[in-house]
């Protein structure tokens, strides 16, 4: 049985679906007003690996991500570029697809985003104000009264006397630790500019959090199974959609909620003022695939933090070179009981709350297992664990020596050549070439193997 980590009730308890064999899992999107950079990117992944082994189970799934295209973000952004919002947001919309694709991760089902869905969010903000849980400021704006919903703060685990109360929270994005009333509808400005909807409190625009809760229940109906996201969105975000979905239906509103830690870059936090922040496209623009990126972001467990580092995608490398010179010799047939035992552990570990480092392990002793006993009859049990983990096999499935450009193969040739006189300076020259014509070189102990870039 599937367990996870539920951080509402803060233990490990079994996922099982409400009904219909079927997870109905919401996760938290992209704000599109850049590009998506790397720690939004370790929620991703983790969310993917997530529905995977759900899919592994046996289970179905239904998986809603939004897509935030009206924030204060986006606002400031189309504002200063001086374009409707639409056009603004459309590219960063486009790039997130590609790059859910360059590292491997499933689709959900539906991607709503918030710009389409503000009569939904009209509707249930109206619920609130006729239910007395919320009230009109003289601006026009609507606020949720926090201390009209006894349950808030649950999922935080907050001592709500103990915080700051009574502020008004405008911004969508504000002090933690200012419990305060916060804004469901914001009242028209200025600084708006022509970005705004007609709603019974005046013209303005939907505050972020009564976007998920309105979105999540349209498509997941008003209690589902599973919310996501990273552990920043756990409060005051995912408490606020808690306040707003409960308060305006007296129905649960998650039964199981999962989020994922930080990710620090080389051990601080990520910022471009520290010059280490990232995007996907950096990363690949310095050499790095999308399947050595994924495996580093999987590779630790999802509820402790990750120290992203180069020397941590050189690993990968050289991890995913041993995979292919294995994976390589394995064939179809008959599984040795050695190989179904590594199976049923990395099933085991992938069950104990999405355990991927014990999972890793498997997949390394059967990577060792089969290198001294035979990879004859292993190909099902390779082809098990990346189900889940979604980089055992390039996404190509592997180049045929025969695919491999004569120009490409002579230039690894020299290159082998060149390691074989110790020539480094040479060597890493040739490799920079190699790259150049859409080739990635990885170095094993059994020598040097080639991957297409467009295949990885």
């Amino acid at each position: 049985m599937m367990k996870v980590y539920n951080s509402l009730s803060r233990r490990v308890e079994p996922l099982v679906p409400a009904k219909d064999n079927e997870i109905r899992l919401y996760t938290c999107g992209p704000t599109v007003y850049n590009f998506a950079h790397i720690g939004n990117f370790r929620a991703y992944v983790f969310e993917d690996v997530l529905r995977r082994t759900i899919l592994f189970n046996g289970m179905k799934i239904r998986q809603v991500m939004n897509l935030t295209d009206v924030d204060d973000k986006t606002i400031r952004g189309t504002n200063a570029a001086g374009v409707a919002l639409t056009d603004y947001t459309a590219p960063y919309k486009k790039a997130f697809f590609e790059d859910l694709d360059t590292l491997n991760i499933q689709k959900a089902e539906v991607y709503p985003a918030a710009t389409d869905h503000i009569p939904e969010m009209i509707e249930l903000v109206g619920r609130l104000v006729e239910k007395g849980v919320a009230y009109r400021s003289e601006d026009g704006s609507v606020y949720f009264n926090v201390r009209k919903f006894p349950g808030y703060g649950k999922l935080a685990h907050i001592d709500f006397d103990a915080q700051r109360t009574g502020a008004r929270c405008a911004a969508d994005e504000y002090d933690k630790e200012n419990v305060g009333d916060f804004a469901l509808w914001k009242a028209w400005e200025e600084s708006d500019g022509p970005v705004g909807w007609d709603s019974p409190w005046g013209r303005g625009r939907p505050g972020w959090h009564i976007e998920c809760s309105a979105m999540s229940m349209k498509y997941l109906g008003e209690t589902f199974d599973l919310h996501t996201g990273g552990i920043d969105n756990l409060f005051p975000h995912h408490e606020n959609e808690i306040a707003q979905a409960e308060a305006a239906t007296g129905k649960p509103f998650v039964s199981t909620w999962m989020h994922c830690a930080h990710l620090k870059v080389n051990g601080e936090k990520m910022s471009k003022s520290a010059g280490n922040f990232f995007t996907l496209r950096d990363l690949e623009e310095k050499g790095w695939s999308g399947r050595e990126i994924r495996y580093v972001l999987v590779a630790a467990h999802y509820r402790q933090g990750l120290n992203f580092a180069f020397s941590a995608l050189e690993d990968a490398r050289r991890s995913l070179a041993r995979i292919d010179q294995c994976v390589s010799r394995a064939t179809d047939g008959e599984i040795p009981g050695w190989a179904k035992a590594r199976a049923e552990a990395f099933t085991e570990a992938m069950n104990d709350d999405l355990n991927t480092p014990r999972a890793l392990a498997e997949l390394f002793g059967l990577v060792r297992d089969a290198n001294t006993k035979g990879a004859g009859g292993t190909l099902a049990a390779f082809r098990r664990m990346d189900e889940v983990l979604g980089f055992v096999f390039p996404r190509d499935g592997g180049k045929k020596e025969a695919e491999i450009p004569p120009e490409v193969r002579k230039l690894a040739d020299e290159r082998a050549a060149a390691r074989k006189a110790k020539d480094w300076a040479l060597s890493d020259r040739l490799r920079d070439e190699i790259a150049a014509a859409g080739w990635i070189v990885k170095d094993s102990r059994d020598g040097q193997t080639l991957c297409s870039k467009s295949g990885i």
